[in-house]
């Protein structure tokens, strides 16, 4: 194999497949990044079995060929190389000379066909939509995803489409963030559960933009995004999602309405006071149309009051601050609704459409 390309198109294409490099394997080949230029492209691909990443980059194919290189060793030297044409080479023994201006590199490689491949994915069952939608709705729901692997179906998000609406939700146990996107079209009725370091590691790499589309294709087993050169496919995990629309409520006996920016800086001052592991929580005292907010903790103590246009009922009730930070930090509106029935029943933060809704259960608190 001999290819050539500029160091900054290969450093880009080994940044983004780096994502699927497993930190830690007993099999040593998915440690590897496999150059595959088996055709006139050239291909970078990592695989660690449950996520893979396949990039395309610019550049010459002079001999046809692949190999497997080690993706730590390999990422390290082109980071350092001088901002020129790169040049890779292989030999039969697997030998891969990396030669950019006056340096050159050589080290050992593996055979490219013990790599393991990407599978392939049918195409049936697609959807499409702009990058920037994607990444939003992924900003806007991955922090509510939990980071225990004993109830795996929490580590994920349930991606539901009903014809032309794109719902995502995720939960953790305290907290439930559901968005709904409008689609241009409409689709065949499906749900799918997505891990969430994957769609970290998607959102990552999506541009962002309003003009860039991103094809999603699923299948009983995978979920593939394709955008721009790259491909990513998961492992969707297997399952049944709970059953969110039970969960939900109309009801309540106070609704306030609160400015934003000023509700989370407010929170963010008395957050100052609670250390990580603390779960001393901050107290709201709805009374006629203020807001008082109380912190009360080892590290001291903080009132604050904003004022509010409140329906209902009075109510005192206690919250974790940061999860209302979580939910406040990717609401764009100026002015936030928040819903609340008794200081043991979850406080919704959802607007008038419901294309978004933010579930948070409150914490027991002695007044």
């Amino acid at each position: 194999m001999k290819i050539t390309c500029t160091k900054s198109d290969l450093l880009n294409g080994v940044n983004i497949v780096l994502k699927a490099v497993p930190s830690r394997t007993t099999m040593t080949i998915l440690e590897c990044i496999l150059i595959d230029a088996c055709s006139d492209n050239i291909k970078l691909i990592s695989n660690d079995m449950e996520l893979g990443i396949e990039t395309m980059l610019f550049g010459e194919v002079s001999r046809n060929g692949m190999i497997a290189v080690n993706a730590k060793i390999f990422s390290e030297i082109v980071r350092k190389l001088p901002d020129s044409m790169v040049t890779i080479e292989t030999d039969d023994n697997y030998q891969t000379t990396i030669r950019c201006e006056n340096v050159v590199f050589t080290i050992a490689g593996k055979r490219g066909e013990d790599f393991s491949f990407l599978p392939d994915i049918d195409r049936t069952k697609s959807l499409t939509l702009s990058q920037f939608s994607l990444k939003e709705v992924i900003r806007q729901t991955i922090f509510s995803i939990s980071d225990n692997d004993n109830n795996k179906i929490m580590t994920g998000e349930l991606f539901e489409i009903d014809e032309n609406i794109l719902k995502v939700i995720s939960l953790d146990g305290h907290r439930i963030s559901i968005r709904k996107i409008e689609l241009d079209t409409s689709y065949e009725k499906t749900k799918v559960i997505v891990p969430g370091k994957s769609l970290m590691e998607v959102s990552k790499i999506l541009s962002g933009e309003a003009k860039d589309e991103v094809n999603i294709f699923m299948t009983k087993n995978h979920i593939l995004f394709e955008f721009d050169s790259t491909k990513v496919v998961t492992r969707l995990i297997e399952g049944e999602y709970f059953k969110i629309d039970q969960m939900l409520s109309g009801d309540y006996e106070t609704k306030l309405k609160v400015n934003k920016k000023e509700l989370y800086e407010c929170l963010e001052r008395g957050a100052l006071l609670i250390r990580e592991g603390d779960k001393k929580p901050v107290i709201i005292n709805i009374r006629d149309n203020t807001m008082e907010i109380n912190i009360n903790s080892v590290a001291g103590t903080m009132h604050e009051e904003a004022e509010i246009s409140k329906q209902g009922k009075d109510i005192m009730i206690g919250f974790n601050p940061k999860f209302l930070m979580d939910a406040l930090r990717v609401i764009d509106d100026e002015e936030v609704s928040l819903y609340m029935v008794n200081p043991k029943a979850p406080c919704y933060i959802k607007n008038e459409e419901e294309s978004y809704i933010y579930l948070i259960l409150p914490v027991n608190f002695i007044a």
